[in-house]
């Protein structure tokens, strides 16, 4: 497949998603695809095995995703399973990165409402692809037969105009109960556009080894992923003891990662590496006064040493009385984040 076709005039990111909405995609088959490269004035081009789209545009070809080992069992008679436009590149630090998706996605919200869904692939994106290490944020307008997703690409976020049959039902196939059978975190908001959307069920963490990796894995990336969706999370984390279930932590996140402690008299918060507001004057504008007593600063993109911090909730959340990872419960009150639903996969805590 060769072409050489393609327009040299750059499209506003609105224009081009309203194009990618607005074609026919023929049923994701080789004619239909076809059709579509000629509605968009765009050429074929590549092999059989990494086809694109020759779009002209200065942030790069489209990429076509073929139906392929990992997709089959998810297609029902299509043979491509995404369009991935590239929008721009930025510099490969998180704060970068970051945003760049956020004006990304600034101008599609105003241009397209909000996305009816958004969240974070984290290490494991659709059809088992790896996500960027600084953090894999999308927003993605449901519709049918085909969805329209912003994603966090390689060197910059990508538009990903796909069916939405064979993305939905691998997503709900992860639900299998194995650790880490899905990571990251979904949220879905009351658009119409999500009716009929299905949800997969979670896994469990058995072992404290396992809720370092998944919380270290979370805290991450969670400042970048933040600013990138122009969200703000607030977590309260509770840990079940004899006496009850205290809150222990309180995990605030928006532009800059902040984690409170309320570990009981008896835990040496500051040998376990919790520190004062006048360890982390940063922290003031989250709490004003000195409840929490113990608390972090963990920087904002790219700054926070996940898996440090999680090392650190985990030995606090024994120290405290918390004899398993089930006694770690995530409060209920974080599953609202700005009008969607949000459920934390990639935790596998119980929420409560």
């Amino acid at each position: 497949m060769n072409g050489q076709r393609g327009s040299t005039t750059e499209q506003s990111l609105a224009d081009l998603a309203r194009r990618l909405l607005a074609v026919d995609t023929g049923g994701w088959t080789p004619d239909g695809v076809k059709a579509l490269a000629d509605e968009l004035g765009w050429a074929l081009g590549g092999t059989a095995d990494h086809p694109v789209l020759v779009t002209g545009r200065p942030s790069g070809d489209a990429r076509l995703r073929p139906v392929g080992t990992y997709e089959e069992r998810y297609a029902e008679g299509e043979s491509y399973v995404e369009l991935a436009v590239p929008v721009t590149s930025a510099a490969p630090d998180a704060a970068a990165q970051a945003a760049a998706f956020r004006a990304a996605n600034e101008e599609l919200t105003a241009a397209l409402g909000r996305p009816s869904v958004m969240g974070s692939h984290g290490d494991m994106g659709p059809f088992y692809d790896s996500g960027p290490l600084w953090g894999a944020p999308f927003m993605r307008w449901r519709g049918s037969p085909d969805t329209l997703e912003l994603r966090a690409g390689t060197s910059g976020p990508e538009l990903v105009l796909q069916p939405t049959g064979p993305a939905e039902n691998w997503f709900w196939r992860q639900g299998s109960g194995e650790e880490h059978a899905i990571s990251g975190f979904f949220g879905s908001n009351r658009d119409p556009a999500n009716a009929g959307l299905g949800f997969p069920g979670g896994w469990t963490a058995r072992s404290w080894q396992t809720v370092t990796r998944s919380l270290g894995d979370f805290l991450d990336a969670l400042p970048a992923e933040a600013t990138a969706l122009g969200i703000g999370i607030g977590m309260p984390f509770y840990g079940r003891t004899a006496g009850g279930a205290p809150l222990l932590f309180d995990v605030t996140c928006g532009d800059r990662l902040s984690i409170g402690c309320f570990a009981p008299d008896d835990v040496d918060a500051a040998s376990l590496g919790w520190g004062t507001v006048a360890e982390h004057p940063g922290t003031a504008s989250t709490w004003r006064d000195d409840d929490p007593v113990w608390r972090v600063d963990a920087g904002g993109p790219g700054e926070p040493k996940g898996r440090a911090l999680a090392e650190m909730l985990v030995a606090t959340a024994r120290a405290a009385g918390v004899s398993e990872p089930t006694g770690l419960i995530v409060g209920g009150e974080a599953e609202y984040v700005d009008g969607y639903h949000v459920r934390y996969y990639g935790l596998g805590l119980p929420t409560g």
